[in-house]
């Protein structure tokens, strides 16, 4: 146990609980002023108001007004975020949504679409890892040489791709329908696996998961392996390598065991980012080709203006985003001895 942990943590969660607050204020605050009626929105979304399940107790109130009472929008902006956040800490309850499937409970939902989210999105980060950390490696051990050119060229080339363009090419070249129909057009799953055996399930599914992760990762390449490679360079050039190599450590262990432990720092800098990308990266991807993941479900919430469940979304990104840079700053101590959690309280 490292000293100063619990109370270096008690101070990160009373920050991150505020920080959190203020995130949901404003999104809140920001949603219930934007242009338009949102009760309207989220009733044409839903195909009338009836989709969203609530039932007219008085005659006099019309369906509009109805739904403006059950989500508050009837109460002053701050008195309905008070009730909202109320629901949220002493129940956990998100509310309801205004424009999908009668109402259901927003978490619900999002713990339906989360899994298929996760599966895909934690599939890219592996590769994004498995390989950009390699080719850094060797083009920071071998700078200006023919691999490092090489990639550095590749890698540039697909990160200047944008991921529309790219993602629309590939429906169009190498899915059903188009020049050379490799690949299905849309979904995870297989739409039929009677009569399959185990092998060729998972061989089906499989093909689903290519292009979408594919689309996920060519750009990550780029960014996390030159981020390797630049880390690789400036610890190769230090006097602690200079003086392993003049005390005869072998070149690999200088290289593994010296230079590529502080390429760590680096990494972990990069995880920051990675929980709330499990929500956000993948929002074009899943819409291109019709994903029933979250970021599926964040465009239709968006569209609709389906307050509830966009507030739920916010909340768990900024939670995500929250609790990636906590893990960054705790790994951060034991990756580098030098930082204690004392000297960060």
């Amino acid at each position: 146990m490292k000293p100063g942990l619990w109370e270096y943590l008690l101070k990160r969660l009373l920050l991150a609980a505020f920080t959190l607050f203020l995130i949901l204020l404003v999104s809140y605050v920001l949603l219930r002023f934007a242009p338009g009626d949102p009760v309207k929105s989220s009733m044409i979304g839903s195909g009338g108001a009836g989709a969203t399940g609530l039932s007219v107790d008085k005659p006099e109130l019309t369906e509009n007004e109805v739904l403006k009472k059950k989500l508050n929008f009837d109460k002053p902006v701050i008195v309905g975020f008070w009730l909202w956040l109320k629901d949220v800490v002493c129940h956990g309850d998100f509310g309801t949504s205004a424009s999908f499937d009668k109402g259901r409970p927003v978490t619900e939902l999002i713990l339906e679409r989360l899994p298929v989210t996760l599966r895909l999105n934690l599939c890219a980060i592996f590769l994004i890892y498995l390989f950009a950390i390699p080719i850094g490696l060797f083009s920071g051990v071998f700078p200006e040489g023919k691999f490092d050119k090489i990639t550095t060229a590749v890698l540039f080339f697909l990160f200047s791709l944008p991921v529309l363009w790219v993602a629309l090419s590939l429906q169009a070249l190498v899915c059903k329908g188009g020049f050379f129909p490799v690949f299905p057009l849309k979904g995870l799953e297989p739409s039929a696996t009677e009569g399959l055996s185990t092998w060729a399930i998972a061989r089906e599914t499989a093909m689903h998961y290519i292009l979408p992760v594919f689309c996920m990762t060519y750009a990550g390449f780029a960014g996390l392996s030159r981020f390797t490679r630049s880390a690789m360079i400036d610890c190769l050039h230090q006097e602690y390598i200079r003086t392993a190599r003049a005390k005869g450590v072998p070149e690999i262990d200088i290289v593994l065991s010296h230079a590529f432990r502080n390429t760590l720092v680096i990494m972990v800098t990069l995880l920051a980012g990675l929980l709330p990308g499990l929500i956000s990266g993948s929002l074009l991807i899943e819409y291109i080709f019709a994903i029933p993941g979250m970021g599926e479900l964040s465009m239709q919430a968006l569209s609709s203006r389906d307050i509830p469940l966009i507030m739920a979304l916010f909340s768990f990104s900024g939670f995500l985003t929250l609790a990636g840079m906590l893990i960054s700053d705790i790994l951060y101590v034991f990756v580098d001895p030098r930082i204690s959690f004392r000297s960060r309280i």
